[in-house]
């Protein structure tokens, strides 16, 4: 059956998020994007003038994923035990690729040169919205009295997104997933300070050391 134009524009995109993802986008085609989606050219080149307006699209893919919650990883945090499970899910995804990819939107991030104005700032709103969905977390809790006052939700929210950014590239650049690990339960343990009762009453509340 034929496929109507939205599901081909699709297949483009998802082949194209995986490509990039597998081997950056510096090293992926269009032509190999062509053959691994089974589209022809002009198809194509009917929905993408061309590769920056691609990339451009498969951040906005991204970006979508993370607003509504189908990102491989969730970002929308409503427990201690969610913000714990968030760390470890990022490195049991790393972990399905023998370590050998970090994250999509940082793999793209690590290609932006100076020239990419459009790519950058696309990714900076996918950053932006993790930011925001974990800050709005760190909010609620400290509206609640759990987070010390000396807590900056959006600074503890950046905090999160850089150390799993980094544990992500130390796995990838060691193959190996203990860099990873380390640094995650190191960050596990500097934000539990955040906390007004630092002792663990309940899992569902607490952050608990990461043992993966």
């Amino acid at each position: 059956m034929e496929l109507d134009g939205a599901e081909i524009k699709g297949r483009i995109l998802r082949v194209a998020a995986e490509l990039f993802h597998k081997q950056g986008v510096r090293f992926t085609s269009p032509g190999e994007i062509i053959k691994a989606a089974g589209t022809r050219k002009g198809q194509f080149y009917h929905y993408f003038k061309n590769k920056n307006l691609l990339v451009h699209e498969v951040l906005q893919y991204f970006l979508e994923a993370v607003r509504t919650g189908t990102a491989p990883v969730s970002y929308d945090i409503n427990s201690w035990q969610d913000l714990q499970n968030f760390f470890l899910a990022h490195i049991r995804f790393q972990r399905k690729f023998g370590m050998t990819r970090s994250c999509p939107i940082g793999t793209v991030a690590n290609e932006v040169s100076v020239e990419d104005e459009l790519i950058r700032k696309d990714i900076n709103l996918v950053f932006g919205m993790m930011r925001s969905k974990l800050a709005a977390f760190f909010a609620r809790e400290k509206a609640k009295g759990e987070l010390s006052n000396a807590a900056n939700p959006e600074a503890v929210a950046e905090f999160c997104i850089a150390t799993i950014q980094g544990a992500m590239l130390l796995g990838k650049v060691n193959r190996d997933s203990r860099p990873a690990e380390a640094a995650v339960t190191e960050a596990l343990l500097h934000l539990q300070r955040y906390l007004v009762r630092q002792t663990i009453t309940c899992k569902d509340e607490r952050i608990a050391p990461a043992i993966l």
